[in-house]
């Protein structure tokens, strides 16, 4: 398997808040302020790792945009119900460890399993036109089917991790059909370790919308500071009208997937609340209306 820890860490046993509706021709789960609060600042997509919309920790990550941000939060099942199962997790972590030589066979043929037909399902050639087509119709929107605003227009930021940060990037290269101002389809993109990335041709190919990158020091898809590097020296470069193009930061002794699988009791954990903060204020300053 080329990214073990693609697939590694641990589930949360908390109760998510949000409830499911069809948007957009997708299962969605959905996390919104509480009732007493003012209205959304704003819309923000998660497109998730590999667990996709069924993980727990995918639906309370948008729980904590809703909450702690005040946003409007859409978690869209994009790989259309083919997500990678929750026990590869559990069976990642014996095959990891140390001993276990009668049953590491049994699990690394589970994950076998598991992987290949994941991998066949949501290979970028296949779930980017699936992407692509949400997030138009909701740049044609924004916001308004869903009533909030009144007749004001959202402005919509992407949350992607893992799987989710190539497509997070593939949207800043495209400019919405709608509108004679042919703006992009999303105002703001954060990204938590994005895997599957040509570099550096999708950071190049960024058009008019800030990106925050959230590395981990440990990562072997993106690694610091070779890769991490690469994109500073892209992003970090002021664009024509000194605007602010993009943020790296690297996150000290933590591994790839900490922003959404990080267990608990390590050192990732403290990184990924942190990666949370810096979400939120990411968003609140790029989608100020």
């Amino acid at each position: 398997m080329s990214c073990p820890d693609c697939f590694s860490g641990t589930q949360r046993t908390a109760q998510p808040q949000g409830k499911m509706i069809r948007l957009y021709g997708l299962d969605t789960y959905v996390a919104e302020p509480a009732p007493s609060s003012a209205p959304p600042k704003g819309i923000i997509v998660i497109i998730p790792d590999a667990f996709g919309l069924a993980f727990t920790n995918n639906k309370l990550l948008a729980d904590t945009y809703a909450a702690k941000g005040g946003y409007l939060v859409y978690l869209p099942d994009f790989m259309l119900g083919h997500s990678a199962p929750a026990y590869m997790l559990d069976s990642m972590k014996i095959v990891l460890a140390p001993g276990n030589y009668l049953i590491k066979p049994y699990h690394i043929v589970r994950l076998a399993l598991a992987f290949l037909p994941w991998l066949y399902h949501n290979r970028v050639s296949r779930s980017w036109p699936t992407v692509h087509a949400f997030f138009t119709s909701l740049a044609a929107d924004q916001g308004r089917s869903q009533g909030y605003g009144g007749t004001a227009t959202l402005p919509i930021g992407v949350a992607g991790f893992c799987w989710g940060g190539k497509h997070a990037l593939l949207l800043t290269h495209q400019a919405s059909h709608h509108g004679p101002t042919k703006k992009p389809l999303v105002d703001a993109v954060f990204t938590g370790h994005p895997s599957l990335l040509e570099l550096p041709g999708d950071v190049e190919r960024i058009k008019d919308v800030p990106v925050f990158f959230a590395l981990a020091e440990r990562d072997h898809r993106v690694k610091v500071p070779e890769h991490s590097g690469l994109i500073e020296g892209i992003v970090g470069a002021e664009d024509r009208d000194q605007r602010e193009r993009g943020v790296v930061k690297v996150y000290g002794d933590c591994a790839h997937g900490f922003c959404v699988r990080a267990d608990p009791w390590a050192v990732d954990a403290k990184r990924a609340e942190e990666a949370e903060e810096d979400a939120i204020r990411w968003f609140d300053e790029k989608l100020r209306r």
